[in-house]
């Protein structure tokens, strides 16, 4: 509240500033025009010499400029946001500052938007702003003196001046200090002899000095974030590793200066330094502090609504509430889409069968319209490599022919897309999955994804964590794994020591996440995540759950601690699942979050076993194991599920794991490619009794050349012969 009224008095003061006699303070010009005001009855009379005459005048104080390319660069802000951006910070400046917004103001370079109470520079002021800055560049060109090429594209004279204000605002370099880095730099720069500097060469020679001096912590702030010529190049002539195309490329580049960003100026040093080691992994670090991991939301309420964006996304169609199957449809399509570029794993829509009940009449056309919805949203650009994936929970034992209707609708979108993005969540805690499985054993055999639950759970098993209500949306950040191989090999084979070494790794990565929370919940106020902000009152009403994932468990106790996987060794598997559970309830409670753990999928399974692998050896860091990845969750062979019972020691052993996991357990079904309808029918009817939840995985060829997928193929395409087989 402190803030908002100090925001508000600022505000106030601006219409005091702008409204109150100035005339002492007026040059010129400016007593010209209000003498001129006063002739003409208040109206402004000005020749076209006059008025150019004017607007350079206003244009020959740097503090004018400035607001300009700030407003320019920045967009709409308010009196506060902009005062302090100019640099006038104290309150004394508080009318120099006004009188130079008054003259912007005055010859329209500058304009209010008194609704919003927002400044904008109108394209008079842009257009003068670009003059300003040819004519600058020009100048300095034919002067002969040495220029600067910057990074906001402009030619700027060598100032001396400008890297001390850098390193002091940047770098937060005491003054002193600054001005002796600086001249260092400056010595070294005309040395070279050179009349062509650029601001990135400027960067390296002072990170340089810097680091030759001892001063890494500010060597650190005032780093160059990019990449090397030679991996954009890489990147364009290796353009089988880019999905979306030019967008791609675009994504690709992006992420990979955030994600250096991240490591190197927004987490804790030991978190990030536990990540490139190996022994702890961030998934999908480019967009880690942006956006959220996986969303639960209520769909039929978002759509119900309409689609409401205010000021975001103008290009995209509004649609009022919707209650026609055409509003509905469109609705979706667009609502998956958007809500694709705000979650980097998952999203989970909740209530289309309560929708599509109320507002749906012909179950052939909400087939038809279902399916042109699924295959408009799949164009949504990817994050990854395997993008956000959307998953449609249905709950059984509802409205059986919507739900027949949506799968059936589910079934054509799989037929046409290679790689579907959209998968199902059955949700058979009130119904029967025999109602069903028929069909959805068809969707497996296409290559659809399918996950079978109970209750709120994600297509990788992590279960919604919401214990309030929240309204349409629940929030979880999930994406830190711990490798327990690697705890487990730093332990010398002493289990009591590996599992305090989990509870130390897990404390700061805990806070780490916590922070991450803080940065989304800035980022999606400010309007980065617009439906985010829209329905979670800028994550401050939502329910936000932080996971830790744990891979390798078996691994790490059965192959590294040297137990044998007997009723002993399984207690110790029960021992560090509930250490974590215990650690992680413990820090949420000092930090005020809900945490818990989980044990599912993740692509730094892989990573660990490959930096295991080349720090201890392959052969000890995957002994017994089928792959070159840790274990993930719980597999189950659908060729073996014929011979288990609720007593079978995989069957006990995985709902024992499903009760101590409060975050979620993924298991696996792993299904035969060869296998036929009716025997994947069997299998899910049999493990719907034995375990809560379960995700079918059939290995389906696909042609990566034409993306023919109707038939079994081994080495090459049938239809167009490439050997190119994903």
């Amino acid at each position: 509240m402190l803030g908002s009224s100090k925001k508000l008095e600022l505000e106030e003061e601006l219409d005091h500033e702008l409204n109150m006699d100035m005339d002492a303070n007026l040059d010129l010009d400016d007593q010209l025009d209000l003498d001129l005001d006063e002739k003409s009855g208040g109206t402004i009379i000005q020749s076209t010499s006059k008025r150019v005459r004017m607007i350079f005048s206003v244009m020959a104080s740097p503090n004018r400029i400035d607001i300009l390319r700030i407003l320019n660069s920045k967009g709409p802000l308010t009196y506060s946001e902009l005062k302090s951006l100019a640099g006038f910070k104290s309150k004394k400046e508080s009318g120099k500052f006004a009188y130079h917004l008054r003259k912007l103001l005055r010859q329209s370079l500058v304009a209010l938007n008194k609704s919003e109470r927002r400044y904008t520079i109108t394209n008079l002021g842009k257009l003068v702003l670009s003059l300003a800055r040819q004519i600058e560049e020009r100048s300095i060109i034919e002067s002969g003196k040495m220029y600067v090429r910057t990074s906001h594209a402009s030619i700027e004279e060598f100032n001396s001046h400008k890297i001390i204000q850098s390193l002091v605002r940047e770098g937060s370099l005491p003054l002193e200090l600054a001005q002796k880095i600086t001249e260092e730099v400056e010595n070294r720069i005309y040395k070279y002899q050179t009349t062509y500097l650029t601001g990135s060469l400027i960067r390296e020679l002072v990170n340089s000095v810097l680091l030759e001096h001892g001063h890494e912590e500010y060597r650190n702030k005032l780093a160059r974030l990019g990449l090397p010529v030679y991996d954009v190049q890489e990147m364009i002539s290796n353009l089988n590793n880019v999905n979306n195309g030019a967008e791609g490329l675009l994504f690709n580049t992006g992420q990979t200066i955030f994600a250096e960003h991240l490591l190197t100026n927004l987490l804790p040093k030991d978190v990030a330094d536990s990540h490139l080691s190996g022994d702890l992994h961030i998934t999908n670090p480019g967009v880690w502090s942006m956006i959220p991991d996986t969303i639960f939301v209520n769909v039929k309420e978002l759509i119900e609504d309409g689609i409401i964006l205010g000021g975001k996304y103008l290009d995209v169609s509004r649609i009022p509430a919707s209650k026609q199957l055409d509003e509905i449809s469109s609705s979706l399509s667009i609502i998956i889409s958007l809500l694709s570029k705000e979650a980097s794993q998952e999203i989970v829509l909740d209530g289309l069968v309560q929708l599509f009940s109320k507002h749906s009449k012909s179950l052939p056309e909400l087939e038809q319209k279902l399916t042109n919805a699924f295959a408009t949203a799949s164009t949504t650009s990817k994050y990854n490599k395997t993008g956000t994936i959307v998953s449609i929970r249905l709950q059984l034992g509802s409205d059986t022919k919507i739900i027949d209707s949506i799968i059936n609708a589910y079934k054509n979108y799989t037929k046409i897309t290679p790689i579907p993005k959209i998968g199902l969540i059955i949700d058979h805690d009130k119904g029967k999955i025999t109602d069903v499985s028929q069909s959805v054993s068809e969707i497996i055999l296409l290559g659809g994804k399918v996950m079978f639950a109970q209750g709120q759970i994600s297509s990788c098993g992590v279960t919604n964590g919401s214990t309030k209500n929240v309204g349409t949306l629940s929030i979880i950040l999930q994406s830190v794994s711990i490798n327990l191989p690697r705890l487990a090999f730093e332990s010398n084979k002493d289990e009591t020591y590996f599992r305090a070494r989990l509870a130390l790794l897990m404390k700061p990565a805990l806070s780490s996440m916590a922070l991450r929370k803080k940065d989304i919940s800035d980022l999606t106020r400010r309007g980065l995540n617009p439906i985010l902000a829209k329905n979670t009152q800028y994550m401050q009403r939502s329910s936000v759950s932080l996971v830790v994932n744990l891979v390798g468990l078996k691994e790490a106790v059965f192959n590294i601690l040297g137990f044998h996987d007997n009723k002993e060794g399984r207690g110790i598997l029960h021992k560090v699942i509930e250490t974590a559970v215990d650690v992680a309830a413990k820090k949420g409670k000092e930090l005020g979050d809900s945490v818990a753990i989980c044990m599912t999928e993740t692509e730094g399974s892989h990573r660990f076993a490959t930096l295991d692998g080349e720090k201890y050896g392959k052969n000890s860091a995957l002994n017994s194991m089928d792959g070159d990845s840790y274990s993930e969750g719980v597999v189950i062979n659908a060729s073996e599920i014929g011979d288990y019972t609720n007593k079978s020691e995989l069957i006990s052993e995985c709902n024992k794991f499903s009760k101590l996991l409060n975050g979620g357990l993924l298991v696996t079904l792993k299904i035969d490619k060869n296998s036929k309808v009716e025997e994947i029918k069997k299998s899910i009817e049999k493990l719907s009794t034995l375990t809560p939840s379960f995700k079918p995985v059939m290995k389906i060829a696909i042609c990566g050349e034409c993306g023919f997928k109707d038939g079994p193929f081994e080495d090459k395409c049938p239809k167009c012969k490439s050997p190119y087989v994903i």
